[in-house]
């Protein structure tokens, strides 16, 4: 294995060198009591961190200043979250967020509110009395704009993979455009022109921006946005299991389909498996934010990392330097980010540009 990048690795990198998840590259790292997994994944993850030049201690060196807990300072970080248990994403972004917090002498204390305003508002009230408490990193399970509960007006806080236009906070969500964009010039770049799309949910953020970047990257390479190709899903595996036999039905099918996320890919797999259909073969199948089943299809999904570790390391490193700021007599510069992923290459897409070129060149002759 080689290292593959010349900024500072991360957790992610490691994931996608040795083709686990964000959640077990975290577990291995911080010696984690009682996770299950093998020997060989252990050593995987190790070695894969010691070749990129990954550092993890108990006090990370960071490009943060030293933050020492004497007695009397805050370090305690409240993380109020709509949700946790209803998707994946949220318990990464909270590994990120932990590691970040004990990386820096803090500590993290997690608060799933079911998005329920009530029960908001009594965790505020309960946890913002404490005089421990330092910051709040407020946190949404899908990218969205939010109106804030009163009560963080008192109290610094960073938004994660959610905005407000009211306040003035710094917020950090995933760059989704980028990753449509990505995911679909690394379609155009095996030579597909042919490219359909299955989006989630319309309203949310997530899904517009990810159609937003597939358009974009078709303009791009000139090629004219057409419909017929496009399918709205709801990020679920039936969707993507009937809207790719819907695609297949067109008189001018697809070679290449580009699923919004993981679980609509796996149907797609299945709906060109049932039309005896091979992937990549035939039809070539590429998902997005690299869930643990994306290693496990047949064959291995292609897909674009949702950086949800790196989400909550910024956000948690965020707050400790605005306070570090305010505390010195700094300005305090609020920032939104929108932060990237890398694609991920494993066995669903097929590379017929040269093919294409060939076809070319005999059409030349």
């Amino acid at each position: 294995m080689k290292k593959t990048t010349q900024r500072r690795p991360t957790m992610t990198d490691i994931a996608k060198l040795t083709g686990v998840s964000q959640s077990t590259v975290s577990l291995v790292l911080n010696n984690a009591s009682g996770a299950k997994f093998s020997d060989a994944t252990r050593d995987k993850v190790l070695r894969a961190a010691q070749e990129l030049g990954y550092r993890m201690t108990p006090r990370e060196a960071s490009a943060l200043p030293s933050f020492n807990t004497a007695q009397g300072e805050r370090n305690l970080i409240v993380y109020l979250a709509d949700e946790i248990s209803t998707s994946p994403h949220p318990v990464v972004s909270i590994d990120g967020a932990r590691d970040a917090a004990f990386a820096n002498g803090r500590m993290l204390a997690v608060y799933s509110t079911h998005g329920n305003a009530e029960i908001e508002a009594r965790v505020l009230d309960a946890t913002l009395g404490n005089p421990n408490v330092l910051g709040v990193i407020y946190a949404t399970v899908f990218t969205r704009r939010v109106t804030l509960p009163a009560a963080l007006a008192r109290v610094p806080t960073v938004l994660l993979n959610c905005y407000c236009s009211e306040a003035n906070l710094s917020s950090v969500v995933p760059a989704e455009v980028a990753g449509g964009h990505t995911a679909t010039d690394y379609l155009l770049a095996a030579g597909h022109r042919r490219i359909g799309y299955i989006n989630g949910e319309p309203w949310q953020d997530a899904a517009r921006d990810r159609l937003k970047g597939y358009r974009t990257a078709l303009a791009t390479a000139d090629l004219p946005f057409a419909p017929e190709l496009v399918r709205e899903g709801d990020w679920g595996p039936a969707t993507g299991f009937e809207e790719t036999l819907s695609l297949m039905r067109e008189p001018n099918p697809p070679t290449a389909i580009f699923c919004a996320n993981d679980l609509m890919a796996l149907g797609a797999i299945e709906a060109l498996k049932q039309l005896g259909l091979r992937v990549p073969g035939d039809v070539s199948v590429l998902g997005y934010d690299d869930q643990e089943i994306a290693r496990h299809t047949h064959p291995p999904l292609s897909t674009v990392v949702l950086p949800n570790y790196e989400l909550g390391k910024w956000a948690v490193e965020t707050l400790l330097q605005e306070e570090h700021n305010r505390a010195a007599g700094a300005p305090v510069r609020r920032r939104t980010v929108k932060l990237d992923g890398p694609l991920i290459e494993r066995g669903s897409v097929r590379v017929i540009a040269e093919t294409k070129q060939l076809a070319t060149n005999n059409i030349n002759d």
